[in-house]
């Protein structure tokens, strides 16, 4: 399932050795920075291969399983297949790569459309890509489903900023009401409020809800 994610990982590295003898300044700090989170990502991948082969020859040796041929799958079989979009999405999103991260979570969407983690990568890939109502369309989708209130009200306070980026200020004050409602010690709607009531300044959507990615 990591085949197109590592081979787009490749075709990344070709391009960055393609450009950066050539690159100066903003372009050359910004290609440093692409070759340092595919390094990341790679010594990720490593640790956490290394970390499964050892669980899985533990197993067996416990479980005293001898090495057998692998069952052949029932015809038509696509069992996992959502399992597989939701990990490439995961790969792509952290590649920085949004049109193929939302290619992938659209597919899981399409079979589980109340799959919230899925919804949320959704949201802020189309928000990396400016595309605001369709961030706003899977993180309203999300409210009626989210049980804690903390998260609803950072999805609140995500909406609020789609509504305030848009010069739509009294909406995005009521969200950001809503936001504090559910989370009176969420910090990042009293700062959103003050800049709507400035018509200026940074909105801040929340570091708590990127982390949850």
């Amino acid at each position: 399932m990591f085949q197109q994610m590592f081979a787009e990982m490749n075709v990344m590295l070709s391009d960055i050795a393609r450009q950066l003898p050539e690159a100066q300044g903003i372009r050359r700090r910004e290609l440093l920075s692409k070759y340092r989170m595919l390094r990341k990502l790679s010594d990720e991948a490593l640790d956490e291969w290394l970390v499964f082969a050892e669980a899985l020859s533990l197993f067996r040796q416990n479980a005293e399983l001898a090495e057998e041929p692998e069952p052949e799958p029932l015809g038509g079989e696509a069992s996992g297949v959502e399992m597989e979009n939701f990990a490439r999405g995961q790969g792509y999103y952290k590649l920085l790569m949004y049109p193929k991260c939302i290619e992938q979570f659209d597919i899981v969407i399409s079979l589980y459309p109340d799959n919230l983690p899925a919804r949320l990568y959704l949201a802020m890939s189309h928000l990396h890509l400016g595309k605001a109502g369709a961030a706003w369309e899977h993180l309203e989708h999300m409210l009626p489903l989210v049980q804690s209130r903390k998260l609803k009200a950072h999805l609140y306070n995500a909406m609020g900023c789609i509504a305030g980026s848009g010069r739509r200020f009294e909406e995005a004050k009521e969200l950001f009401g809503l936001a504090l409602k559910y989370d009176p010690a969420f910090p990042e709607p009293d700062a959103n409020l003050e800049v709507c009531r400035r018509g200026r300044g940074e909105l801040k959507i929340g570091s708590q809800l990127v982390s949850l990615l």
